[in-house]
């Protein structure tokens, strides 16, 4: 049983990947909840990995064109899409710079730096990791499959260029990662994001604040009440 005078110590895992719009509106809506909840839940969040493009090319693939082939929407459907993420993001935080002929890519290499970033700098550093990332795929239009658009942001979130290069290049940090990836996928995810609260409740989708605090509260409440 919790100690209803403390915080609750919660961990927030988020599989996400750093090429969907989807999880950085997640993850702000989840910001947004840790605020309503205030001060009864201590939150760690920590960055799960999962492609929703494994067979990228190394060029990458027109937006549109991708979303076409994977999803059947039309270009006004797409555009409809983009706006509305657009205007959300906006409400929270976060702009996207949706410019024409925008490419999406493979992000294997982006999340063996999120594994790399946990593993030697902890929950906080893989944050900055992560928001690195999207503000260089989202606002900044890189490809963060290259390297040095990878190491760029690496340095974005204060943390070791060098020793992150190395990472990249250690096919034993492939292998954790790979293996990390597939346990997702058989703990049953299959699109993201997806937040799992103590390693027991999952939320599927960018759902509002409001309902992640709610969430969060009746994980909390639970626990005081054992």
């Amino acid at each position: 049983m919790t100690d209803a005078a403390t915080p609750y110590k919660m961990r927030i895992d988020i599989v996400s990947d750093v090429v969907c719009p989807w999880c950085i509106i997640g993850y702000k809506q989840v910001e947004k909840a840790l605020e309503l909840v205030g001060s009864d839940i201590d939150a760690e969040i920590v960055w799960q990995p999962f492609e929703l493009n494994p067979n990228m090319p190394p060029e990458g693939q027109d937006i549109a064109e991708h979303v076409a082939q994977k999803y059947g929407a039309t270009p006004e459907s797409s555009a409809k899409t983009r706006g509305h993420m657009a205007a959300l993001g906006e409400s929270l935080g976060f702009t996207f710079n949706n410019v024409p002929g925008k490419r999406i890519y493979n992000t294997f290499q982006a999340h063996i730096l999120l594994h790399w970033a946990m593993e030697h700098g902890g929950p906080k550093a893989q944050t900055a990791l992560k928001m690195a990332l999207f503000t260089a795929y989202f606002q900044d239009n890189k490809d963060v499959s290259q390297e040095h658009v990878l190491l760029e942001a690496v340095e974005e979130a204060g943390l070791d260029s060098d020793a992150a290069r190395a990472v990249l290049n250690d096919p034993e940090e492939s292998q954790k990662v790979r293996a990390d990836l597939n346990a997702w996928i058989e703990r049953g995810v299959s699109g993201v994001p997806a937040t799992i609260v103590d390693g027991k409740y999952m939320i599927p989708g960018a759902q509002d604040a409001e309902t992640f605090a709610q969430v969060f509260q009746k994980v909390r409440n639970k626990a005081l009440t054992g």
